[in-house]
């Protein structure tokens, strides 16, 4: 993390053509988050693992933060059915309410969080983890994305490379191709482990990037109602930003 870049820093281009920068900000602002869990039959070794570093990524939210905690399988949930801003419930539901079953909704999942986001004020996130391949979903991690570009959503994914009995042998999982997808064109981040030790330094690492982020804004040439195509730099040589890939221009709103 790079925090003391100034707007002279940045560049921004749309649709490859440099675009003047009239919005500047990185203070820290107060975000909305579900952190969503896959509790698939592959995780029945894991969750506890996973637990211990959802709850470090709790415990870093700051007072003005509003959290729900997911999880999903064959069944999607949320804990508790609003966004609130108590750490100790949060991890409390985190530790005691979560459930097995056996397929893996996890685009279904992305979209029904991204779907109780999108009414919330200020910076929306989806913290997304799983350690395999969607297996029963009604639509496709496309679906997601338009979805997440269109309401500006950040998500973040967290894959694991996972070892578990199917009860007649050891399968080795790997997370879903389309959460990198997901998280770069959103502007997340994206980190897959091979080992469960990992899980707690890789969720305090999310919640660190989540509060020390830079706002940059430009006003669009053309509202076209079209996808752009977005790329930030920054000039200083050895840095690279991450930001979102794309936007919609559409005529009722800006874009940031």
């Amino acid at each position: 993390l790079v925090p003391d870049l100034a707007i002279e820093d940045f560049e921004i281009l749309d649709n490859q053509k440099p675009q003047t920068i009239n919005v500047f900000d990185n203070k820290p602002v107060p975000i909305t988050t579900v952190v969503m869990i896959d509790t698939s039959g592959s995780m029945t070794g894991s969750l506890n693992f996973v637990k211990d570093g959802v709850e470090q990524f709790l415990l870093r939210l700051l007072p003005e933060d509003q959290a729900q905690v997911g999880e999903f399988s064959d069944k999607i949930k949320f804990h508790p059915g609003e966004f609130i801003d108590n750490r100790d419930r949060l991890i409390y539901l985190l530790k005691n309410d979560l459930d097995f079953g056996y397929p893996t909704r996890l685009w279904d999942a992305a979209d029904e969080s991204l779907l109780r986001l999108e009414p919330m004020p200020g910076r929306k996130v989806l913290v997304l983890f799983t350690d395999g391949d969607d297996t029963s979903s009604k639509i496709g991690v496309n679906k997601v994305m338009d979805h997440a570009r269109e309401k500006d959503i950040m998500v973040y994914a967290v894959g694991l490379v996972n070892e578990y009995f199917n009860g007649q042998q050891r399968v080795r999982s790997a997370p879903d191709r389309g959460l990198k997808k997901l998280a770069e064109d959103t502007g997340g981040g994206f980190f897959e482990l091979k080992k469960t030790a990992d899980l707690g330094e890789t969720f305090t690492r999310v919640a660190q990037e989540l509060h020390s982020q830079y706002v940059l804004g430009f006003s669009p040439q053309a509202l076209d109602g079209k996808v752009h195509k977005l790329e930030v730099r920054v000039k200083k040589s050895g840095m690279m930003a991450r930001a979102r890939k794309t936007y919609v221009a559409a005529a009722s709103v800006g874009t940031k």
